[in-house]
């Protein structure tokens, strides 16, 4: 039987500046077909201190026709909208909600479906900062095999009634809750975008304390000032970590927070250090200190 959910969000209007208004906000909508514009459920909701601080939910006239695989999905049915509000008149509500904040969903569908269901209700579209928990999920824990949102309730022990708007709304910000608490990566630096590899690598100098060294530099682009110092010193920055790789060095800016340990590069190199390889593992904190540490 579809729950439905009464609204406990502050009165639409200006965003207030009262050091009340949220961290971040919360959308997951549910569609009556596949025409991603025809949305049935809006669910919003709003964290500021990793608590949740108000929750928005209503149900939505599609005006289209509801497909029998959807209704299996959430048990949203004709009879369920009649009467109720459409996209057009909920509008200035999600709007007055999302815009000017970080909005967080879960994939990139539910921004899919309100630009759509923007068009086709010839609505002006929201402008807000997404941030897809998905992606946070998959950096916090990428030991996991599947990042979904029921697996994820389940392994982060959030109760969760999968496929209603305001429920799943509520999970995927508590996803990113817990990511921050995981890793210590503030929601600023799950906003920063993925690093990139960057240009070439520096030539390495003639000589130098870690002439012979083959590094890879992890967290920090290989043509930025973390290779260049290594490079200065004699050490040949590499692309990837393999068998001739010899150290491994973790930058101050890598992505994974207090666990570089989940990184990809970071357990090549301890498989590769089990197998026998003789490959160092250091935080550039540890590098620096080496390359100004007196000689003899």
């Amino acid at each position: 039987m579809l729950t439905t959910f009464s609204t406990t969000a502050p009165p639409v209007g200006t965003h207030r500046d009262d050091g009340t208004a949220p961290d971040f906000v919360v959308i997951d909508v549910e569609t009556a077909c596949s025409n991603v514009s025809s949305i049935c459920q809006i669910g919003i909701v709003g964290f500021r201190n990793g608590v949740e601080a108000f929750a928005y939910e209503t149900l939505v006239d599609p005006c289209d026709d509801f497909s029998p695989f959807n209704m299996r999905i959430h048990g949203i049915s004709n009879d369920h909208v009649a009467g109720k509000p459409t996209f057009a008149h909920v509008h200035p509500a999600v709007d007055a909600h999302l815009s000017g904040r970080i909005t967080v969903a879960h994939s990139a569908f539910d921004k899919g479906a309100l630009a759509a269901a923007c068009r086709v209700h010839d609505r002006t579209a929201i402008a807000t900062t997404w941030l897809d928990s998905v992606r946070v999920a998959q950096r916090a824990w990428p030991e996991l095999s599947s990042h979904r949102l029921n697996v994820l309730s389940k392994f982060l022990g959030i109760r969760h009634k999968h496929h209603d708007a305001l429920s799943d709304a509520r999970a995927a910000g508590m996803v990113v809750v817990r990511a921050i608490d995981h890793t210590g990566i503030d929601l600023a630096g799950w906003l920063t975008p993925p690093l990139r590899r960057g240009g070439s690598a520096p030539k390495p100098a003639s000589d130098g304390p870690l002439k012979g060294e083959r590094i890879f530099v992890f967290g920090a682009h290989r043509d930025g000032p973390l290779a260049l110092r290594l490079a200065s010193a004699g050490g040949r920055v590499v692309s990837s970590v393999g068998r001739t790789t010899t150290m491994l060095v973790v930058s101050h800016d890598q992505p994974f927070g207090r666990y570089p340990q989940f990184a990809p590069a970071y357990r090549r190199a301890e498989e590769l250090r089990r197998d026998g390889a003789s490959i160092t593992i250091l935080t550039e904190a540890e590098i620096d200190a080496r390359l100004v540490a007196p000689v003899g």
